[in-house]
């Protein structure tokens, strides 16, 4: 598995990290079981969030492989805070709650990462500032970072708070890139040409923030993956043809998609089952040409200038 540097932190990451949002619907058994492979599969790092089956994914994580201090170094531990039922919350006590909450259930003294999750419109970037100065120097928290936000939060949050945003993760996938089309489509009159991000992608590799792509299979909003799907023909013929070149699963290239843009990304699987999640590690070793990307995106529907 081949690692990068977590923004522009010393933290060396595998390129593929791997979600633990439906971890709940594994038994003890079968959860440790997963958990295992993808050490062995050397994808150690592991996304997870307070509102995760309202808590229970990070317990059934811990639990699952017996956390302890010797089973803990061979992990990087990333989770989320700041949704609440009907609001989002920055505040200084809600962020310091949920970290000691998080770290209770996974049964850790510290987290490698911890993400804001949704942008709280009632944001103070002095009590953001407080709580992670806080949880840096109790040690808490190592790394910090941000979950769906524009360039211009980012920039609020960076009024105040000291330590470097690592990571921005957001929505990304093959059907889902708007943040790329409109970087081809610029002063044109058509729907790509909407910049519905502010320029993210291009703000986060000249800050050195490392993108996550979540959700890397799906179109829409959580309406379903493209793998296989019907309602994408083109697409999955031509991810076939470049995943028979390779000797490869399908899924492999739709993460090798993510992986071959510059930006060096770092998506976020969310399958668990055992052998998809073998051919997402696969994504590492397969490098797309040039031509491979590009057909693979036009044949998504997506179109060029």
């Amino acid at each position: 598995m081949r690692t990068i540097k977590l923004g522009t932190s010393t933290l060396e990451v595998p390129v593929v990290a791997v979600g633990c949002m439906r971890i709940n619907s594994l038994s003890n058994a079968e959860a440790e079981k997963f958990i295992q492979t993808a050490i062995e599969e050397k994808a150690n790092f592991f996304d997870h969030a307070d509102i995760y089956g309202g808590g229970k994914c990070e317990e059934i994580f811990a639990d699952a492989i017996d956390m302890n201090a010797s089973i803990r170094e061979k992990m990087i531990l990333q989770s989320k805070v700041g949704i609440r039922k009907g609001m989002f919350d920055f505040s200084k006590e809600h962020i310091l709650e949920s970290v000691d909450g998080i770290l209770k259930r996974l049964k850790t003294e510290y987290l490698d990462v911890l993400l804001l999750h949704r942008p709280d419109a009632l944001v103070e970037p002095d009590e953001v500032a407080a709580a992670f100065d806080l949880l840096e120097s109790s040690g808490k928290v190592r790394h910090f970072g941000v979950s769906n936000q524009t360039p211009m939060q980012i920039q609020l949050l960076k009024k105040s708070v000291k330590q470097p945003l690592v990571a921005n993760q957001l929505q990304l996938s093959i059907t889902n890139a708007n943040m790329i089309s409109h970087g081809f489509n610029v002063n044109m009159e058509n729907d790509l040409s909407v910049v519905r991000d502010s320029s993210v992608l291009d703000y986060c590799r000249l800050n050195d923030i490392t993108i996550q792509p979540w959700s890397p299979f799906q179109y829409g909003f959580f309406e379903g993956v493209f793998l296989g799907n019907e309602k994408f023909p083109e697409l999955n013929k031509k991810i076939d043809e470049v995943a028979a070149k390779y000797e490869v699963s399908n899924t492999t290239i739709a993460i090798a998609w993510l992986l071959r843009h510059p930006a060096h990304m770092q998506p976020v699987i969310g399958t668990m089952n055992i052998e998809r999640l073998r051919d997402c590690c696969k994504a590492s070793d397969v490098h797309l040409t040039r031509e491979e990307w590009y057909g693979i995106y036009l044949a998504a529907g997506n179109v060029l200038p």
